[in-house]
């Protein structure tokens, strides 16, 4: 009877950490959008999105120790209570980096509108996907998915080096558009290391099916 307990004390701590995945996949749609619509209540509700994120990642790290220190897991359980833990970093970071780009579209409300060399959407759009894969992964228990997570965050680090290099060059071309562009570039940034904590998270979901530490194969990214 404990150990039933216990696995429904585990289902519990999945669905919490699903449901703040679904918290953080919002902040980075809202602030995406924020950003390429300069709209000042979607930044107001991104600040919103990652006090609430905020919270469920205290509540759910709390409920992690609670598990770890009374119930004493063994394998494949430990590995998985120790896998939300460091989900649950990253998925408070995705909210950091959205917020990031919330504050960028902020100040840049006042200014002209640009049409930057850069797609933008395209790049929110694939950071989101790799999101979305990794809680596939987790929710499957799938380390293949986990895996294509990984490789795919090579492709954002190339958009994002494009991003900056095309920006760059903009400013040298338009120095009155200087303030866009930078922008711009910080923007694209916060992407890649939004992309970065969904492939971490694959990492973590292949640590806990597999019991692999992977974390510096396929480190391809410059930091």
């Amino acid at each position: 009877m404990p150990r039933i307990h216990f696995h429904q004390q585990l289902a519990e701590l999945k669905d919490k950490l699903l449901a703040m995945a679904a918290l953080a996949q919002q902040a980075v749609d809202s602030a995406v959008d924020a950003y390429l619509q300069r709209d000042k209540g979607l930044c107001k509700y991104v600040k919103q999105n990652e006090i609430a994120i905020d919270t469920a990642q205290r509540e759910l790290d709390e409920m992690a120790y609670d598990l770890l220190a009374k119930e004493q897991p063994m394998a494949v359980d430990l590995r998985f209570i120790l896998a939300v833990i460091k989900i649950n970093g990253d998925l408070e970071r995705i909210g950091d980096q959205s917020m990031g780009i919330a504050r960028r579209t902020r100040q840049i409300l006042d200014t002209d509108v640009v049409d930057l060399p850069v797609d933008f959407a395209a790049m929110g759009e694939f950071a989101g996907r790799m999101i979305r894969s990794a809680l596939q992964a987790l929710l499957d228990g799938d380390a293949r998915i986990a895996e294509s997570v990984r490789e795919m965050d090579d492709e954002i680090d190339r958009m994002n080096h494009r991003a900056h290099d095309d920006l760059l060059r903009l400013i040298q071309q338009k120095p009155q558009y200087t303030r866009q562009a930078m922008t711009g570039i910080l923007v694209a940034k916060h992407l890649e290391r939004i992309a970065d904590h969904a492939s971490n998270i694959a990492t973590d979901v292949i640590f806990w099916i597999r019991g692999a530490d992977v974390r510096h194969q396929l480190s391809t990214s410059m930091d």
